[in-house]
Protein backbone atom coordinates (compact mmCIF):
# COMPACT_ATOMS: atom_id res chain seq x y z
CA UNK A 1 0.00 0.00 0.00
CA UNK A 2 1.31 3.51 -1.17
CA UNK A 3 0.51 5.33 2.65
CA UNK A 4 -0.09 8.99 2.35
CA UNK A 5 0.41 10.79 6.11
CA UNK A 6 -0.50 14.42 7.53
CA UNK A 7 2.17 16.94 8.16
CA UNK A 8 1.13 16.60 12.14
CA UNK A 9 1.98 12.64 11.62
CA UNK A 10 5.06 13.04 9.91
CA UNK A 11 6.50 16.08 12.12
CA UNK A 12 5.79 13.73 15.15
CA UNK A 13 7.13 10.72 14.02
CA UNK A 14 9.93 13.08 12.73
CA UNK A 15 10.72 13.60 16.77
CA UNK A 16 10.79 10.43 17.95
CA UNK A 17 13.08 9.62 15.24
CA UNK A 18 15.05 12.62 16.14
CA UNK A 19 15.00 12.02 19.99
CA UNK A 20 17.17 9.01 19.32
CA UNK A 21 19.52 9.41 16.30
CA UNK A 22 22.67 12.37 16.76
CA UNK A 23 21.79 15.81 16.06
CA UNK A 24 21.59 16.63 12.04
CA UNK A 25 21.58 12.76 11.36
CA UNK A 26 17.57 13.02 9.45
CA UNK A 27 18.57 15.86 7.72
CA UNK A 28 21.67 14.51 6.26
CA UNK A 29 19.72 10.98 5.36
CA UNK A 30 17.03 13.07 3.59
CA UNK A 31 20.15 15.08 1.66
CA UNK A 32 21.40 11.71 0.30
CA UNK A 33 18.62 10.59 -1.15
CA UNK A 34 17.64 13.65 -2.74
CA UNK A 35 21.25 14.17 -4.22
CA UNK A 36 21.23 10.87 -5.80
CA UNK A 37 17.51 11.38 -7.12
CA UNK A 38 19.11 14.59 -9.02
CA UNK A 39 22.17 12.60 -10.56
CA UNK A 40 19.84 9.99 -11.51
CA UNK A 41 17.54 12.51 -13.20
CA UNK A 42 21.08 13.89 -14.76
CA UNK A 43 22.50 10.96 -15.51
CA UNK A 44 26.02 12.24 -14.46
CA UNK A 45 27.24 14.28 -11.59
CA UNK A 46 31.02 15.47 -12.87
CA UNK A 47 30.68 18.97 -14.28
CA UNK A 48 26.77 19.38 -14.28
CA UNK A 49 25.02 22.05 -13.24
CA UNK A 50 22.35 22.49 -10.48
CA UNK A 51 21.13 25.93 -8.62
CA UNK A 52 19.25 25.46 -5.43
CA UNK A 53 16.04 27.52 -4.63
CA UNK A 54 16.70 27.90 -0.55
CA UNK A 55 13.87 28.69 2.09
CA UNK A 56 13.86 29.36 5.64
CA UNK A 57 12.90 26.06 6.34
CA UNK A 58 14.52 22.11 6.48
CA UNK A 59 13.78 21.58 3.14
CA UNK A 60 15.97 24.27 2.39
CA UNK A 61 18.51 22.77 4.73
CA UNK A 62 18.02 19.25 2.94
CA UNK A 63 18.49 21.06 -0.61
CA UNK A 64 21.67 22.91 0.98
CA UNK A 65 23.54 19.78 2.17
CA UNK A 66 22.37 17.97 -1.12
CA UNK A 67 23.88 20.24 -3.07
CA UNK A 68 27.52 20.04 -0.53
CA UNK A 69 27.35 16.20 -1.99
CA UNK A 70 26.54 17.07 -5.70
CA UNK A 71 29.40 19.73 -5.45
CA UNK A 72 31.92 17.03 -4.14
CA UNK A 73 30.74 14.79 -6.59
CA UNK A 74 31.79 17.73 -9.40
CA UNK A 75 28.69 19.52 -9.94
CA UNK A 76 28.55 22.96 -10.28
CA UNK A 77 26.15 24.25 -7.77
CA UNK A 78 24.81 27.68 -7.12
CA UNK A 79 22.23 28.38 -4.58
CA UNK A 80 19.93 31.41 -4.30
CA UNK A 81 19.14 32.25 -0.93
CA UNK A 82 14.98 33.52 -0.35
CA UNK A 83 15.62 34.24 3.60
CA UNK A 84 17.99 35.76 5.64
CA UNK A 85 17.14 32.73 7.45
CA UNK A 86 18.77 30.34 5.44
CA UNK A 87 20.08 26.40 7.27
CA UNK A 88 23.49 28.33 8.35
CA UNK A 89 24.93 25.06 8.39
CA UNK A 90 23.78 23.64 5.35
CA UNK A 91 25.04 27.22 3.65
CA UNK A 92 29.11 26.72 5.08
CA UNK A 93 29.04 23.16 4.14
CA UNK A 94 28.10 24.43 0.53
CA UNK A 95 30.57 26.98 0.33
CA UNK A 96 33.52 24.78 1.73
CA UNK A 97 32.29 22.34 -0.89
CA UNK A 98 32.92 25.15 -3.52
CA UNK A 99 29.68 25.65 -4.23
CA UNK A 100 27.91 29.23 -4.97
CA UNK A 101 26.03 30.79 -2.84
CA UNK A 102 24.10 34.33 -3.20
CA UNK A 103 21.05 36.45 -1.97
CA UNK A 104 18.03 36.22 -4.03
CA UNK A 105 16.09 39.66 -4.42
CA UNK A 106 14.02 41.34 -7.36
CA UNK A 107 15.99 44.46 -7.15
CA UNK A 108 19.36 42.85 -6.97
CA UNK A 109 19.26 39.89 -8.99
CA UNK A 110 22.75 37.26 -8.01
CA UNK A 111 24.83 37.44 -11.06
CA UNK A 112 23.33 34.07 -12.38
CA UNK A 113 20.13 35.21 -12.57
CA UNK A 114 21.07 37.63 -15.89
CA UNK A 115 23.87 34.66 -17.38
CA UNK A 116 26.40 36.08 -20.08
CA UNK A 117 26.56 35.07 -23.41
CA UNK A 118 27.72 31.28 -23.56
CA UNK A 119 26.57 30.55 -20.01
CA UNK A 120 23.87 27.67 -20.56
CA UNK A 121 22.37 27.99 -16.88
CA UNK A 122 21.15 25.16 -14.40
CA UNK A 123 20.32 21.89 -16.10
CA UNK A 124 18.10 21.60 -12.89
CA UNK A 125 16.70 23.32 -10.22
CA UNK A 126 15.98 22.08 -6.51
CA UNK A 127 12.91 23.27 -4.94
CA UNK A 128 13.72 24.26 -1.38
CA UNK A 129 11.66 27.04 -1.10
CA UNK A 130 8.80 25.83 0.84
CA UNK A 131 8.76 22.67 3.83
CA UNK A 132 5.84 20.64 4.27
CA UNK A 133 4.22 22.53 6.60
CA UNK A 134 3.94 25.97 4.71
CA UNK A 135 1.04 27.31 4.09
CA UNK A 136 -0.77 29.02 1.19
CA UNK A 137 0.79 29.98 -2.26
CA UNK A 138 4.36 31.09 -3.26
CA UNK A 139 5.33 34.50 -1.97
CA UNK A 140 6.64 37.55 -4.47
CA UNK A 141 10.19 36.89 -4.20
CA UNK A 142 9.99 33.15 -4.36
CA UNK A 143 7.59 33.20 -7.47
CA UNK A 144 10.39 35.91 -9.42
CA UNK A 145 13.29 33.37 -8.58
CA UNK A 146 11.06 30.50 -10.01
CA UNK A 147 10.14 32.87 -12.84
CA UNK A 148 13.63 33.57 -13.53
CA UNK A 149 14.69 30.25 -14.67
CA UNK A 150 11.88 28.99 -17.08
CA UNK A 151 11.81 25.96 -18.63
CA UNK A 152 14.69 24.10 -16.51
CA UNK A 153 13.32 20.80 -15.15
CA UNK A 154 12.88 20.74 -11.08
CA UNK A 155 13.43 18.57 -8.61
CA UNK A 156 11.14 19.11 -5.60
CA UNK A 157 12.38 18.85 -1.90
CA UNK A 158 9.41 16.62 0.16
CA UNK A 159 6.33 18.90 -1.88
CA UNK A 160 6.48 21.18 -4.58
CA UNK A 161 6.65 24.50 -2.91
CA UNK A 162 2.99 26.53 -2.39
CA UNK A 163 0.83 23.27 -2.78
CA UNK A 164 -1.74 22.52 0.01
CA UNK A 165 0.34 19.68 1.76
CA UNK A 166 -2.59 17.88 3.90
CA UNK A 167 -5.31 19.06 1.01
CA UNK A 168 -4.03 18.44 -2.17
CA UNK A 169 -4.90 22.11 -2.98
CA UNK A 170 -4.02 24.70 -5.03
CA UNK A 171 -4.12 28.12 -3.57
CA UNK A 172 -1.72 30.20 -5.29
CA UNK A 173 1.38 29.91 -7.46
CA UNK A 174 3.18 26.88 -6.50
CA UNK A 175 5.71 25.34 -8.20
CA UNK A 176 4.99 22.47 -10.65
CA UNK A 177 8.27 19.86 -10.51
CA UNK A 178 9.01 17.19 -12.91
CA UNK A 179 10.22 14.99 -9.62
CA UNK A 180 9.30 15.46 -6.22
CA UNK A 181 11.54 13.52 -3.75
CA UNK A 182 9.65 12.94 -0.45
CA UNK A 183 11.45 11.51 2.76
CA UNK A 184 9.77 8.86 5.02
CA UNK A 185 6.15 8.56 3.53
CA UNK A 186 4.23 10.50 0.47
CA UNK A 187 2.29 12.95 1.88
CA UNK A 188 -1.51 13.49 1.11
CA UNK A 189 -0.54 15.95 -2.32
CA UNK A 190 1.31 13.15 -3.93
CA UNK A 191 -2.20 11.26 -3.97
CA UNK A 192 -4.75 14.14 -4.29
CA UNK A 193 -5.06 15.99 -7.30
CA UNK A 194 -5.17 18.90 -7.77
CA UNK A 195 -1.74 19.29 -6.29
CA UNK A 196 -0.68 15.79 -7.51
CA UNK A 197 -0.33 17.04 -10.81
CA UNK A 198 2.28 19.78 -9.59
CA UNK A 199 4.37 16.82 -8.29
CA UNK A 200 5.53 14.58 -10.95
CA UNK A 201 6.93 11.32 -10.31
CA UNK A 202 7.44 11.46 -6.70
CA UNK A 203 10.32 9.08 -5.17
CA UNK A 204 9.77 8.42 -1.83
CA UNK A 205 13.46 8.08 0.47
CA UNK A 206 12.95 5.71 3.32
CA UNK A 207 14.28 7.75 6.13
CA UNK A 208 12.82 5.25 9.35
CA UNK A 209 9.85 6.83 10.62
CA UNK A 210 7.79 5.03 12.79
CA UNK A 211 4.76 6.29 11.52
CA UNK A 212 0.43 5.32 12.72
CA UNK A 213 -1.76 4.46 9.98
CA UNK A 214 -2.62 6.77 7.16
CA UNK A 215 -5.60 8.95 6.44
CA UNK A 216 -5.20 8.57 2.47
CA UNK A 217 -3.94 5.79 0.35
CA UNK A 218 -3.55 4.21 -3.09
CA UNK A 219 -3.47 0.16 -3.89
CA UNK A 220 -0.25 -1.43 -4.73
CA UNK A 221 -0.75 -4.58 -7.63
CA UNK A 222 0.41 -6.98 -4.27
CA UNK A 223 -2.67 -5.33 -2.53
CA UNK A 224 -5.12 -5.46 -5.37
CA UNK A 225 -3.95 -9.60 -5.59
CA UNK A 226 -5.06 -9.63 -1.88
CA UNK A 227 -8.31 -8.49 -1.70
CA UNK A 228 -9.39 -9.32 -5.02
CA UNK A 229 -12.52 -11.83 -4.41
CA UNK A 230 -11.09 -15.64 -5.92
CA UNK A 231 -13.25 -18.76 -6.29
CA UNK A 232 -12.63 -21.29 -3.97
CA UNK A 233 -12.05 -25.00 -5.35
CA UNK A 234 -15.39 -25.62 -4.62
CA UNK A 235 -17.34 -22.48 -5.94
CA UNK A 236 -20.48 -22.47 -8.56
CA UNK A 237 -21.78 -19.74 -9.86
CA UNK A 238 -24.15 -18.38 -6.74
CA UNK A 239 -21.87 -18.38 -4.37
CA UNK A 240 -19.52 -16.44 -6.15
CA UNK A 241 -22.21 -13.48 -6.04
CA UNK A 242 -24.44 -12.66 -8.13
CA UNK A 243 -24.67 -8.35 -9.69
CA UNK A 244 -28.27 -7.11 -11.01
CA UNK A 245 -27.89 -4.11 -13.80
CA UNK A 246 -30.89 -1.35 -14.11
CA UNK A 247 -29.02 0.72 -16.93
CA UNK A 248 -29.97 1.77 -19.75
CA UNK A 249 -33.26 2.78 -21.55
CA UNK A 250 -34.69 3.23 -25.33
CA UNK A 251 -32.73 6.38 -25.36
CA UNK A 252 -29.35 5.42 -24.08
CA UNK A 253 -29.28 1.77 -24.58
CA UNK A 254 -25.03 1.80 -25.04
CA UNK A 255 -25.02 2.74 -21.18
CA UNK A 256 -26.97 -0.47 -20.56
CA UNK A 257 -24.55 -2.43 -22.80
CA UNK A 258 -21.68 -1.15 -21.08
CA UNK A 259 -22.33 -1.93 -17.82
CA UNK A 260 -23.25 -4.89 -18.27
CA UNK A 261 -19.94 -5.36 -20.11
CA UNK A 262 -17.64 -3.92 -16.54
CA UNK A 263 -19.90 -6.40 -14.38
CA UNK A 264 -19.63 -9.60 -17.07
CA UNK A 265 -16.04 -9.44 -16.63
CA UNK A 266 -16.01 -12.41 -14.62
CA UNK A 267 -15.51 -11.14 -11.17
CA UNK A 268 -18.62 -12.37 -9.89
CA UNK A 269 -20.38 -15.83 -10.75
CA UNK A 270 -23.18 -14.37 -12.92
CA UNK A 271 -24.99 -11.02 -13.97
CA UNK A 272 -28.95 -10.27 -14.19
CA UNK A 273 -30.34 -7.91 -16.51
CA UNK A 274 -33.37 -6.04 -15.27
CA UNK A 275 -34.74 -3.02 -17.69
CA UNK A 276 -35.94 -2.36 -21.21
CA UNK A 277 -36.73 -5.05 -23.71
CA UNK A 278 -34.94 -3.48 -26.32
CA UNK A 279 -32.14 -3.23 -24.41
CA UNK A 280 -32.47 -6.60 -23.09
CA UNK A 281 -32.21 -7.98 -26.57
CA UNK A 282 -29.07 -6.44 -27.32
CA UNK A 283 -27.67 -7.09 -24.06
CA UNK A 284 -28.35 -10.85 -24.67
CA UNK A 285 -26.89 -10.47 -28.14
CA UNK A 286 -23.79 -9.20 -27.04
CA UNK A 287 -23.52 -11.09 -23.72
CA UNK A 288 -25.18 -14.54 -23.87
CA UNK A 289 -23.66 -15.35 -20.45
CA UNK A 290 -26.45 -12.49 -19.15
CA UNK A 291 -29.99 -13.71 -17.61
CA UNK A 292 -32.84 -11.90 -16.64
CA UNK A 293 -34.64 -10.85 -13.09
CA UNK A 294 -34.04 -12.67 -9.92
CA UNK A 295 -32.51 -12.59 -6.59
CA UNK A 296 -28.93 -10.52 -6.74
CA UNK A 297 -26.13 -9.53 -3.82
CA UNK A 298 -25.70 -6.45 -5.60
CA UNK A 299 -27.15 -3.62 -7.89
CA UNK A 300 -25.71 -1.70 -10.40
CA UNK A 301 -28.16 1.31 -11.04
CA UNK A 302 -28.53 4.39 -12.80
CA UNK A 303 -26.51 4.98 -16.52
CA UNK A 304 -28.81 5.87 -18.88
CA UNK A 305 -31.85 5.13 -17.50
CA UNK A 306 -33.42 8.83 -17.93
CA UNK A 307 -36.61 9.36 -16.72
CA UNK A 308 -36.76 5.67 -14.84
CA UNK A 309 -33.52 6.03 -12.76
CA UNK A 310 -35.45 7.16 -9.16
CA UNK A 311 -37.62 4.39 -9.86
CA UNK A 312 -34.94 1.89 -10.45
CA UNK A 313 -33.20 3.32 -7.80
CA UNK A 314 -36.15 2.90 -5.31
CA UNK A 315 -36.68 -0.89 -6.59
CA UNK A 316 -33.20 -1.42 -6.10
CA UNK A 317 -32.84 -0.25 -2.50
CA UNK A 318 -36.37 -1.66 -1.89
CA UNK A 319 -34.21 -5.28 -1.88
CA UNK A 320 -31.79 -4.96 0.93
CA UNK A 321 -28.81 -5.49 -0.95
CA UNK A 322 -25.78 -3.25 -1.57
CA UNK A 323 -26.17 -0.79 -4.46
CA UNK A 324 -23.99 1.23 -6.94
CA UNK A 325 -25.16 4.10 -7.80
CA UNK A 326 -24.42 5.92 -10.77
CA UNK A 327 -25.70 8.87 -13.41
CA UNK A 328 -29.03 9.77 -13.46
CA UNK A 329 -29.69 7.93 -10.51
CA UNK A 330 -27.39 10.25 -8.42
CA UNK A 331 -29.67 12.58 -8.85
CA UNK A 332 -32.26 11.11 -6.79
CA UNK A 333 -30.16 10.42 -3.73
CA UNK A 334 -31.66 13.02 -1.11
CA UNK A 335 -30.20 11.19 1.56
CA UNK A 336 -29.13 7.92 3.55
CA UNK A 337 -29.54 5.38 0.89
CA UNK A 338 -30.50 2.51 4.03
CA UNK A 339 -28.27 0.21 2.34
CA UNK A 340 -24.61 0.23 1.91
CA UNK A 341 -24.12 2.07 -1.07
CA UNK A 342 -21.45 3.33 -3.29
CA UNK A 343 -21.77 7.04 -5.19
CA UNK A 344 -19.77 7.30 -8.32
CA UNK A 345 -20.53 11.09 -9.10
CA UNK A 346 -17.85 13.30 -11.85
CA UNK A 347 -17.15 16.36 -10.59
CA UNK A 348 -20.24 18.21 -12.01
CA UNK A 349 -22.88 15.49 -10.66
CA UNK A 350 -20.87 15.84 -6.80
CA UNK A 351 -21.57 19.31 -6.89
CA UNK A 352 -25.21 19.10 -7.83
CA UNK A 353 -25.85 16.64 -4.91
CA UNK A 354 -23.91 18.99 -2.74
CA UNK A 355 -25.10 22.23 -3.93
CA UNK A 356 -22.11 24.05 -4.94
CA UNK A 357 -20.38 24.53 -7.83
CA UNK A 358 -18.35 22.29 -9.72
CA UNK A 359 -15.50 24.39 -9.89
CA UNK A 360 -15.52 24.36 -5.86
CA UNK A 361 -15.43 20.20 -6.18
CA UNK A 362 -12.26 20.31 -8.91
CA UNK A 363 -10.08 22.72 -6.67
CA UNK A 364 -11.26 20.47 -3.65
CA UNK A 365 -12.10 17.33 -4.26
CA UNK A 366 -10.72 15.22 -1.00
CA UNK A 367 -12.89 17.56 0.82
CA UNK A 368 -15.81 17.32 -0.94
CA UNK A 369 -15.75 13.83 -1.55
CA UNK A 370 -15.12 13.33 2.76
CA UNK A 371 -17.62 15.76 3.13
CA UNK A 372 -20.70 13.86 0.61
CA UNK A 373 -19.73 10.23 2.21
CA UNK A 374 -20.45 11.37 6.08
CA UNK A 375 -23.43 13.18 4.71
CA UNK A 376 -24.39 10.74 2.90
CA UNK A 377 -23.69 7.37 4.73
CA UNK A 378 -22.14 6.31 1.69
CA UNK A 379 -18.87 5.24 -0.01
CA UNK A 380 -18.29 8.23 -2.72
CA UNK A 381 -16.26 7.53 -5.65
CA UNK A 382 -15.50 10.95 -6.82
CA UNK A 383 -14.10 10.62 -10.67
CA UNK A 384 -11.01 12.36 -12.12
CA UNK A 385 -7.36 12.05 -13.20
CA UNK A 386 -6.71 10.81 -9.36
CA UNK A 387 -10.27 9.03 -8.74
CA UNK A 388 -10.53 9.49 -4.75
CA UNK A 389 -12.30 6.38 -3.00
CA UNK A 390 -14.00 7.81 0.59
CA UNK A 391 -15.71 6.27 3.26
CA UNK A 392 -17.72 8.08 6.20
CA UNK A 393 -15.72 7.64 8.34
CA UNK A 394 -12.87 9.68 6.55
CA UNK A 395 -10.37 7.23 5.03
CA UNK A 396 -9.49 8.10 1.04
CA UNK A 397 -8.27 5.71 -1.27
CA UNK A 398 -6.60 7.10 -4.34
CA UNK A 399 -6.48 5.35 -7.54
CA UNK A 400 -3.37 6.44 -9.63
CA UNK A 401 -3.80 3.97 -12.07
CA UNK A 402 -5.04 4.96 -15.51
CA UNK A 403 -4.48 7.24 -18.87
CA UNK A 404 -5.73 10.32 -20.12
CA UNK A 405 -7.11 8.17 -23.20
CA UNK A 406 -9.87 6.52 -20.51
CA UNK A 407 -11.14 10.33 -19.95
CA UNK A 408 -13.83 8.43 -23.46
CA UNK A 409 -17.60 7.71 -23.69
CA UNK A 410 -18.65 5.19 -21.49
CA UNK A 411 -15.90 4.11 -19.49
CA UNK A 412 -18.06 5.42 -15.97
CA UNK A 413 -20.48 2.90 -17.49
CA UNK A 414 -17.99 0.11 -17.20
CA UNK A 415 -16.43 1.07 -13.92
CA UNK A 416 -20.20 0.95 -12.05
CA UNK A 417 -20.59 -2.43 -13.65
CA UNK A 418 -17.29 -3.74 -12.33
CA UNK A 419 -17.93 -1.73 -9.09
CA UNK A 420 -21.23 -3.84 -8.69
CA UNK A 421 -19.49 -7.51 -9.71
CA UNK A 422 -17.23 -7.06 -6.82
CA UNK A 423 -19.87 -5.56 -3.98
CA UNK A 424 -21.75 -9.08 -5.10
CA UNK A 425 -18.63 -11.10 -5.03
CA UNK A 426 -18.39 -10.59 -1.00
CA UNK A 427 -16.48 -7.00 -0.89
CA UNK A 428 -17.45 -4.50 1.64
CA UNK A 429 -18.46 -1.15 -0.23
CA UNK A 430 -14.80 0.90 0.49
CA UNK A 431 -12.85 -2.08 -0.83
CA UNK A 432 -15.38 -3.10 -3.65
CA UNK A 433 -15.03 0.79 -5.06
CA UNK A 434 -11.10 1.27 -4.85
CA UNK A 435 -10.41 -1.90 -6.26
CA UNK A 436 -12.77 -1.59 -9.14
CA UNK A 437 -11.24 1.67 -9.56
CA UNK A 438 -7.76 0.46 -9.64
CA UNK A 439 -8.84 -2.15 -12.18
CA UNK A 440 -10.67 0.08 -14.06
CA UNK A 441 -7.37 2.27 -14.78
CA UNK A 442 -5.04 -0.92 -15.33
CA UNK A 443 -7.00 -2.10 -17.55
CA UNK A 444 -7.42 1.08 -19.61
CA UNK A 445 -3.50 1.47 -19.31
CA UNK A 446 -3.19 -2.31 -20.91
CA UNK A 447 -5.73 -1.48 -23.85
CA UNK A 448 -4.34 1.93 -24.75
CA UNK A 449 -0.86 0.67 -24.98
CA UNK A 450 0.16 4.69 -25.71
CA UNK A 451 -3.39 5.24 -28.09
CA UNK A 452 -6.72 6.23 -27.89
CA UNK A 453 -9.31 3.44 -26.24
CA UNK A 454 -12.85 3.57 -26.35
CA UNK A 455 -15.08 2.03 -23.25
CA UNK A 456 -15.68 -1.63 -24.47
CA UNK A 457 -11.83 -2.02 -24.83
CA UNK A 458 -11.71 -1.30 -21.03
CA UNK A 459 -14.07 -4.02 -19.66
CA UNK A 460 -12.29 -6.35 -22.41
CA UNK A 461 -8.78 -5.81 -20.82
CA UNK A 462 -9.47 -6.58 -16.97
CA UNK A 463 -9.51 -10.59 -17.52
CA UNK A 464 -6.21 -10.13 -18.67
CA UNK A 465 -5.18 -7.29 -15.76
CA UNK A 466 -6.08 -10.01 -12.89
CA UNK A 467 -3.92 -12.86 -14.90
CA UNK A 468 -0.77 -10.62 -14.20
CA UNK A 469 -1.48 -9.75 -10.39
CA UNK A 470 1.33 -11.14 -8.38
CA UNK A 471 0.64 -14.20 -6.80
CA UNK A 472 -1.30 -14.09 -3.74
CA UNK A 473 0.46 -14.35 -0.23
Amino acid sequence: MRSAHTVEQVREAEAALMARLPEGALMQRAAAGLAYAVIDLLGSAYGRRVLLLVGSGDNGGDALYAGTLLARRGCQVEAWLLSDKAHRAGVAALRSAGGRVTVWSRQARPPGATRPPGDAGPEVVVDGIVGIGGRGGLRVDAAAALAAVPGVPVVAVDTPSGIGVDTGELEGEHVCADVTVTFGTHKIAHLVDPAAAACGAVHLVDIGLDLPPAPVEALQPEDVAAILPRPRPDAHKYTRGVVGVRCGSAAYPGAGLLSVAGAATGLCGMVRYVGDRAVADRVREAHPEVVGDGRVQAWVVGSGGGEHAGRELADAVEDGVPVVVDADALAHVRGRLGVPGVLTPHAGELAAMLGTDRSEVEARPLAHARRAADELGAVVLLKGRHTLVAEPTGRVRATTTGVPWLATAGAGDVLGGLVGALLAAGLEPFDAASLGSWLHGAAATLASDGGPIVASEVARHVTAVVRELPARV
